[in-house]
Order: structure tokens, then C-alpha cells, then sequence
């Protein structure tokens, strides 16, 4: 543990890994976190971030970008390829570039500096709460495609074929969208939920957006005339994939 962080903790709340070079900004970030309610081990560098994890029962990773030695980025690709441990970057470059990079190699969330206490404790929880739904995952047997309905969804390539083998096109968010409902089958699913569980990776976080790009893959994803839809509608509540999923 990082110098200067101490030892008090939270009893009971989420345990945050906090990895961030700065005393001054290390020590700020686990006093706001431990008011928030959260248990906070605090770290300088990649270094004593693998030293610290396979001892600690870590629920989120907060990783700053600029660090001595290995990057956050760097460091987010060595997690990732070791499991799906939270993690939510912290930066004080806030430009685009960055965060489409972030997301693109699997944060869950990117938070630019400076920010608000409120913001950050948001974030936090709401990449908690998404953690906490999905599915419990097997490290050694990480399935390389999800079959439903006579579909297939290859997770390494992001392929979609169709019953007959036919290859499908989907955008990015359309595949992010089907591998919501896929890892949640015949639960319904809020809008609020899907933008969450997407990463909010949707082009536009809005109610509409959801709609309209639900219809997107729908259409995709069209039955034969009188059969049961993939994608079903529930008044009031919002969507369920009501196909039985295989892991293969």
C-alpha cells in the first residue's frame, strides 16, 4: 500500500483499487471514496498494482493514464486479458482520442480530471451495478460464440450468421446491443439498463436512441411471418430476448 494512504477502512462497502502517481491526488480521491462509503487500497504504480491484486478482494480498478513506467492503457490491456475486473480510467487528458481508446480496450468507464465528487462516486456505482448483473464469468471456459434461435455470434471476430450461414453486418453499437440481450436471456431489460450494460457506448444516451436502435436490429434479426419475435416488446418495462442461448 501506497505511503500516506493508511489503513482505515470502510467496513462492508465495495473495495476500490486505486492506482494513481500523485500523493496529493492518491490521498484526495481515497478520502472522497471512503466518505462515500467505499473500502480504498491506494497504489503508485502497475508494479505494486500486481503485487496488491492477488491478495485483495477487488471489486473496481480506478486507473490513471500517466503513470511511471507502464501506462494506463498498458496496464488496462494486461487486465483485460486476464479477466474483467472493473475498471474506470482517470485522466486529466480529456480528449476524444483518449477515451474512445479507453473504451475501445475494454474501461468500463473514463473519467476526465478534474472532476466532481459526485460525478466520480456516480460513475462508480453505476459500473458497480452493471458489474453486479452480468453474468459470473469462467475464466477457463470463456465461450467463443453464443448460439439462439438458429443465429451465431462469434465473440472473438463479432460475426453474426444467420440459420442458413449467412454472414449479417452489424454496427458497433447494434453488436453491443445483441450481446446485452444475449448474456440476459428472457429477463426484461429497461432502457436505463441497456445503456448501462452497453458501457455507454450507444451514439446517443437517450430513450430514443435505444428505441430506434433496437428496431435497427430487429429488423436484422426479422422471424418467419407468425413466429415468436427474438426481441420482444413489454409495455411499460422494455425489451426481452425471448431465445434460448447456447455457449459453444
Amino acid at each position: 500500500m501506497a505511503a500516506g494512504d493508511g489503513h482505515g477502512m470502510v467496513h462492508g462497502g465495495p473495495h476500490l483499487l486505486l492506482v494513481e502517481d500523485d500523493d496529493g491526488m492518491r490521498v484526495l480521491i481515497t478520502r472522497l471514496l471512503r466518505e462515500g462509503g467505499f473500502r480504498v487500497t491506494g497504489c503508485r504504480s502497475g508494479g505494486e498494482m500486481w503485487s496488491l491484486l492477488p491478495d485483495l478482494a477487488v471489486d473496481l480498478v480506478l486507473l490513471d493514464v500517466m503513470l511511471p513506467g507502464a501506462s494506463g492503457f498498458d496496464l488496462l490491456r494486461a487486465l483485460r486479458a486476464r479477466g474483467t475486473l472493473p475498471v474506470i480510467m482517470l485522466s486529466a487528458r480529456n480528449e476524444e482520442a483518449d477515451r474512445v481508446l479507453g473504451l475501445e480496450l475494454g474501461a468500463d468507464d473514463y473519467v476526465a480530471k478534474p472532476f466532481g465528487r459526485p460525478e466520480l462516486l456516480a460513475r462508480i456505482r453505476a459500473v458497480l451495478r452493471r458489474s453486479a448483473i452480468a453474468p459470473t464469468p469462467v475464466a477457463a471456459a470463456r465461450p467463443e460464440a453464443l448460439a439462439f434461435a438458429g443465429w451465431r455470434l462469434d465473440l472473438r471476430s463479432r460475426a453474426l450468421t444467420d440459420p442458413e450461414g449467412a454472414t449479417v453486418d452489424l454496427s458497433s453499437a447494434e453488436h453491443d446491443l445483441l450481446l446485452v440481450f444475449l448474456e440476459h436471456p428472457g429477463r426484461v431489460l429497461g432502457r436505463e439498463q441497456i445503456l448501462e450494460m452497453s458501457r455507454g457506448r450507444l451514439a446517443a444516451p437517450s430513450d430514443r436512441s435505444v428505441d430506434t436502435l433496437v428496431s435497427r436490429l430487429r429488423r436484422k434479426l426479422e422471424p418467419l411471418e407468425g413466429a415468436v419475435p427474438i426481441i420482444r416488446t413489454v409495455r411499460g418495462s422494455g425489451y426481452m430476448l425471448t431465445a434460448k442461448v447456447e455457449r459453444a
